[in-house]
């Protein structure tokens, strides 16, 4: 299963890659909401191999998660490998710069059940894949807009 989307966004190609590479802002918003995050990996500056440990409660159950950024090709995107719970996710992460001072954001996540219970989640999240599609939308949307007022407040 499937989401895609992308916003194009006035600001810079290399401050939205900047923004979108704030691994330690990521990390402070998800404890921010509860959940525990831990860096896992000895690397000394960003780039591929880094790798988070996260747990979360999702509807009354606990979630573990790894996550591996397994790409990393500054400033022009990224792309984060995870495994959770008999599920693999690959999200992608690309930039393009559109001028000097707008750039097109696409994500995509992709969600690969490995076991009955996966395959029976993403079964059900099929079945919602509309509303679900949408929210994915509206909060990069909201990272978008986000993101450009910040850069607007700095400029």
């Amino acid at each position: 299963m499937k989401f895609e989307t992308r916003e194009d966004i006035e600001m810079p190609l290399e401050a939205l890659f900047q923004r979108i590479s704030d691994f330690e802002g990521y990390e402070r918003g998800a404890m921010r909401r509860g959940a525990e995050v831990v860096r896992v990996d000895n690397l000394q500056a960003t780039g591929e191999g880094m790798r988070w440990k996260a747990a979360f409660d999702i509807r009354g159950k606990r979630r573990d998660i790894e996550v591996v950024l397994s790409e990393y090709d500054a400033p022009n995107g990224m792309v984060f490998d995870a495994e959770s719970q008999g599920m693999d996710v690959k999200m992608l992460v690309d930039l393009v710069a559109l001028s000097r001072a707008r750039t097109r954001l696409s994500i995509s996540v992709e969600l690969s059940p490995k076991t009955l219970s996966a395959r029976l989640l993403v079964q059900s999240l099929k079945l919602a894949r509309g509303n679900i599609a949408k929210r994915f939308k509206l909060r990069v949307a909201d990272f978008a807009k986000d993101a450009e007022d910040r850069h607007r407040r700095s400029a």
